[in-house]
C-alpha cells in the first residue's frame, strides 16, 4: 500500500511550511530565552484559521481532515515547540466540546475557540498526580447554584493566557469535566517559569477555591470525565505531540545537514566523516518511520477505525523518542557550538525531551503498547 498525500494536502503542507520558516523560525528562539509567546504571533496564526483547524466550517473553524491537521503541528513543531502545544490543548477542548458538549454548549463557545478570540486550556495534571489520572483530588460539590470546585492543577500549558479552562475534578465517587472560565470568582492563576523545554508554552498552576460554577457547564454528564472525554481528548494530544516530535526530527536533521556542510576539522567537511554520516543516516530513516506513523494514524482517524488509538500510541511513542535521539546527535555534530543558546539545537533537545513525557511519558507508552499487543493476540 502506497500512502501519499492528495493535492490540496500537499499545497497545505507548503503553505504551513512557508509560513513557518518566514515568521516563526527566525523568533522561535527568542521565545524560548524571554519563555513567552507574543500575542501578535497568538492572533496571527488564529487569522490563518489555525486555532480553528478540527473545528467545523459552521461554527467558524477550518474543518481540517485529521493529515492535514497532523502536517500543520508536524510545520509548527518543527518552527516552535511551545506554539506548537498551543494548537495542541486549544485543539483538545475543542475536540472535548465537538464530541461531548450540548448544543448550547457548542454554539457559545466553539466559534470563539475557532477565531482565537478565546483561548482554552486543558485541566488534567494536579502537583501529585500525573500520570495517574484517576487518582486527582479537586473536587466539585453540587450545590442549588451548580458546582463548587475546589483543588489545584499544574502543569497548564498556554495556563498564563488561556480564557477558557476544561477541569477536572471528582464528584462523590466519579469524575466529571467542567468548563471553568477565567474570571469566575474564586479561581487564580500562578505562573510556572524556568522549565527545561517548551518554555514560551506558558505554563501555570491554577487554584480553585470554592469556585462556583453553574450546572450547564458541566460537559458530556456526571461521571464521563475520564473513561470519555479525557481519554479522547487525550488522543488527540498524543496525535498532536507525535506529529510535533517529527517537526523537531526534521528540525534536527535540517540544521545538521546545514552545519555539517559549512564545518571544517582535520581538513574536510564535518559530513565527510563516517559517524557524521551514520548519526545523519539515523535521522534521516527515523524522520521518515516517525512520520510514516504519524500518516497511518491520521488515515484511521479518517476512516474511524478504533485501531487509531493504538496507532497514535505507537506513533506519539516512537516519533518522541526518535526525537530526542536526534536533538541528542544534532546537539554532538555542533560540538561546543551545540551546547550554545547561538544555536537552536538545544532548545530541540530541550524540546524533544518534553515530548518525551506529555499526554503520556514513554515508560506509560511502552505500558500500553505492550497490553495492547497481548489484548490482540490469540492463541
Amino acid at each position: 500500500m502506497r500512502i501519499e498525500l492528495t493535492q490540496q494536502q500537499r499545497e497545505s503542507q507548503e503553505s504551513f511550511r512557508t509560513f513557518v520558516q518566514a515568521e516563526i523560525q527566525p523568533h522561535a528562539d527568542r521565545y524560548d530565552q524571554e519563555e513567552r509567546v507574543p500575542l501578535e504571533i497568538i492572533q496571527c496564526i488564529a487569522r490563518r484559521g489555525y486555532l480553528g483547524a478540527i473545528i467545523p466550517r459552521e461554527y467558524g473553524g477550518s474543518e481540517m481532515d485529521m493529515i492535514t491537521f497532523g502536517l500543520l503541528n508536524e510545520a509548527l513543531g518543527r518552527g516552535c515547540s511551545s506554539l506548537r502545544s498551543l494548537l495542541t490543548v486549544h485543539s483538545m477542548v475543542a475536540y472535548a466540546l465537538l464530541r461531548w458538549g450540548t448544543n448550547a454548549q457548542k454554539a457559545s463557545w466553539l466559534p470563539r475557540l475557532a477565531s482565537g478570540e478565546t483561548i482554552a486550556a486543558f485541566g488534567l495534571s494536579e502537583p501529585e498526580v500525573g500520570s495517574d489520572a484517576k487518582s486527582i483530588t479537586t473536587t466539585a460539590t453540587p450545590n442549588a447554584q451548580g458546582y463548587s470546585l475546589r483543588g489545584r492543577k499544574k502543569w497548564m500549558t498556554y495556563g498564563q493566557i488561556a480564557q477558557l479552562f476544561l477541569i477536572f475534578a471528582r464528584n462523590g465517587s466519579n469524575i466529571s469535566a467542567f468548563l471553568v472560565e477565567r474570571e469566575t470568582p474564586g479561581f487564580s492563576v500562578s505562573p510556572i517559569s524556568g522549565l527545561l523545554g517548551t518554555r514560551a508554552s506558558m505554563v501555570a498552576e491554577l487554584l480553585l477555591e470554592d469556585c462556583q460554577i453553574p450546572a450547564q457547564n458541566l460537559l458530556g454528564g456526571r461521571g464521563f470525565g475520564l473513561a470519555s472525554i479525557a481519554s479522547s481528548a487525550l488522543d488527540i494530544g498524543r496525535y498532536c505531540v507525535a506529529w510535533g516530535s517529527v517537526g523537531i526530527l526534521r528540525a534536527c536533521l535540517e540544521d545538521s545537514l546545514h552545519y555539517s556542510s559549512q564545518r571544517r576539522q582535520f581538513g574536510v567537511y564535518l559530513r565527510q566523516h563516517q559517524l557524521i554520516q551514520q548519526m545523519i543516516t539515523e535521522m534521516i530513516t527515523n524522520l521518515n518511520a516517525a512520520r510514516l506513523l504519524c500518516l497511518q494514524a491520521g488515515y484511521s482517524k479518517e476512516q474511524g477505525d478504533p485501531a487509531t488509538i493504538t496507532q497514535t500510541w505507537i506513533a506519539k511513542y516512537f516519533a518522541s523518542v526518535k526525537a530526542t535521539q536526534a536533538a541528542n546527535d544534532a546537539v554532538q555534530i555542533h560540538g561546543a557550538n551545540g551546547c550554545s543558546s547561538a544555536y537552536s539545537v538545544q532548545r530541540y533537545m530541550r524540546d524533544a525531551r518534553i515530548m518525551e513525557i506529555i499526554e503520556g511519558s514513554t515508560q506509560i507508552q511502552q505500558i500500553t503498547i505492550a497490553n495492547a499487543g497481548y489484548q490482540e493476540l490469540t492463541f
